[in-house]
């Protein structure tokens, strides 16, 4: 959330190299912090970050990895996005896959002019999780 309450969005692009994979998670964790987030869900949100980013990571053809932070408080959805090779999706039975689903409440992949595109998406709650 901005300073005046209203939705934000914050845009990165890091080197498709496993050395950075840290911003992006560190970057989630103090958005959803920020937003009322508990420390269990933040949590689960820096994961699956991690699990999207390390899917498209050896496949970024041109070697960028972009991440969108879209706030929309109490949402916060991540749209990480590579340029991937023509006709190739993250594997969907994967226990990269299956650990980001379990993670977050809603994920998805979608791919336009060769530019992978995978879409995580958590509310803040007011309480923790039992």
């Amino acid at each position: 959330m901005s300073s005046t309450g209203q939705s934000a969005e914050v845009r990165l692009s890091i080197p498709a190299d496993g050395a950075y994979i840290a911003v992006p998670r560190s970057v989630v964790g103090n958005l959803a912090a920020r937003n009322d987030f508990t420390v269990d869900a933040i949590d689960d949100l820096r994961i699956a970050v991690d699990e999207a980013c390390s899917l498209l990571l050896p496949q970024a053809t041109d070697g960028v990895l972009d991440c969108v932070f879209a706030i929309d408080p109490p949402q916060l959805t991540v749209r990480t996005s590579a340029v991937v090779p023509a006709g190739w999706t993250p594997d969907t039975s994967s226990f990269g896959w299956t650990v980001l689903t379990a993670l977050v409440e809603t994920a998805a992949v979608e791919t336009i002019d060769g530019r992978l595109t995978i879409t995580v998406t958590a509310t803040a709650t007011a309480t923790e999780k039992a």
